[in-house]
């Protein structure tokens, strides 16, 4: 289990969940890792996910201070360097984009995994946590924001 999960989630936090493995609640944080790990071996490697645009799932969510990196696509190797997806940083949501993200660095930074992350479409993501993509940008932030 914990050969999958070295690839995607940072020291400390992987150190914590180990921990946790022995006391009272092992079997609900057994239970909790296992499906993380099923939920990471199945994702899309890449290119599987571009004819499904806004529909494209997202599986795994990362989040530091005011950025999110929401991960779509993982490498095709065991060994995670970067993955594709979409990513707000510093709570910048007008230059929020898709792209390739390095989850080697991610971890690097102990950027923390969202462990009960449900996945869900790329399009409720940017709807739901950014500007709607239907939104002119006047209604999203007012007039008097714009100049």
């Amino acid at each position: 289990m914990f050969s999958t999960l070295i690839h995607f989630i940072g020291t400390s936090q992987l150190c914590a969940l180990q921990s946790s493995l022995t006391g009272e609640e092992r079997q609900y944080f057994l239970s909790l890792l296992n499906e993380l790990k099923d939920k990471i071996l199945k994702m899309p490697k890449p290119y599987e996910t571009t004819e499904q645009g806004m529909d494209a799932p997202v599986s795994l969510h990362y989040f530091h201070g005011g950025s999110d990196w929401y991960i779509v696509e993982k490498d095709s190797s065991d060994e995670q360097l970067q993955a594709f997806g979409y990513a707000c940083l510093n709570g910048d949501k007008i230059n929020a984009e898709m792209g390739y993200i390095n989850i080697e660095e991610l971890i690097k930074y102990n950027v923390e995994l969202d462990l009960y992350w449900e996945p869900t479409a790329l399009k409720n993501v940017i709807d739901k946590k950014y500007v709607t993509r239907e939104e002119p940008c006047e209604e999203a932030y007012g007039a008097a924001d714009l100049m």
